[in-house]
């Protein structure tokens, strides 16, 4: 006998969700999707199983301002162990070199970070969702294959030093998008001489969500007894994902026009990125840029209920 088909709803808006530890970021999304009984969903970019944390999830609408998340900039606190290297450059691997752990002190380690701060360039572990002619980097790693990989430039905006033991750091990172944290970690531990591996990660922000109340699976479980509609009040709007953004409001015929995809010009406007626009009524209607002709060109636009969240 077939299991009867869930009824799927719609649903607008965003979940800031606090990562349990063990779940892809996949798992954690289809998860919550199904607890909300949302048609559609997706997330803003993956969490290795052994990371917490910051994970934001965008239903109906605001899936269109996930591909903005997955470009912003990213805040971690890491705990690595000195003195071991694994397959994996996290706890979940196989060691394969064991180091004795020299003599640190405060001046040491600083000199060392700071080898890392600014532009960097890193080379993507094995261990990634990346693809190599086709297939992920993850599949060809686990079939015991290694291919050569190009140093790709990241940033890392801040990185310091919060605790330490004989054989564990404790980092705060604030890095630009596709940053690996592993590879951070064993790159430090190899420039201190004794190898390092991750053996905690929790991501704390991501901008324009730097310090986020989030909300946990157990949280989201428990409401969805009551029903899926229980779950609505946890969704914040659209727009939040984009508070760091300039803003354009709109009259109402100029929102009309925008509606129907076509550029407007908006007097005085000097700012050449995006921008948030909203019209009549605080109504979120997406996002845009400002062209060389002085008129701002839609790029996004959000309909219905998820205008306001």
């Amino acid at each position: 006998m077939s299991k009867p088909r869930i009824q799927r709803r719609d649903v607008h808006g965003l979940i800031l969700l606090d990562k349990p530890v063990g779940y892809t970021s996949n798992q954690a999304l289809q998860r919550v999707k199904y607890l909300f009984k949302a048609k559609k969903a997706g997330h803003t970019g993956s969490l290795d199983p052994l990371a917490t944390g910051l994970l934001p999830l965008c239903f109906g609408e605001a899936t269109k301002v996930s591909a903005f998340l997955l470009d912003a900039d990213k805040q971690y606190q890491t705990v690595c162990r000195l003195g071991m290297t694994t397959t994996t450059a996290d706890a979940e691997g196989e060691v394969i070199e064991t180091l004795p752990v020299p003599e640190l002190d405060d001046q040491r380690i600083e000199a060392v970070l700071d080898r890392f701060r600014g532009a960097i360039e890193q080379i993507p572990p094995m261990y990634s969702a990346l693809k190599h002619q086709g297939q992920r980097l993850y599949d060809l790693a686990r079939k015991g294959q290694e291919v050569e990989r190009a140093p790709r430039p990241v940033t890392i905006h801040q990185l310091h030093c919060l605790a330490r033991t004989g054989d564990t750091l404790t980092l705060e990172v604030s890095c630009s998008k596709g940053t690996y944290i592993r590879t951070l970690v064993e790159d430090i531990g190899r420039a201190l001489g004794c190898g390092a591996h991750v053996i905690q990660l929790r991501r704390v922000g991501l901008t324009p969500f730097d310090a986020p109340r989030m909300v946990t699976l157990e949280q989201i479980e428990a409401l969805a007894n009551q029903g899926p509609q229980a779950l609505d009040g946890l969704l914040h709007p659209a727009d939040e994902a984009l508070m760091h953004w300039p803003e354009v409001r709109l009259d109402g015929d100029s929102a009309f026009y925008l509606a129907q995809g076509q550029a407007i010009f908006v007097p005085g406007l000097a700012h050449t990125g995006w921008l948030r626009i909203y019209g009549p009524g605080d109504r979120f209607m997406g996002v845009g840029q400002l062209q060389d002709d002085g008129k701002v060109a839609p790029r996004r636009l959000i309909m219905g209920p998820a205008n306001s969240g």
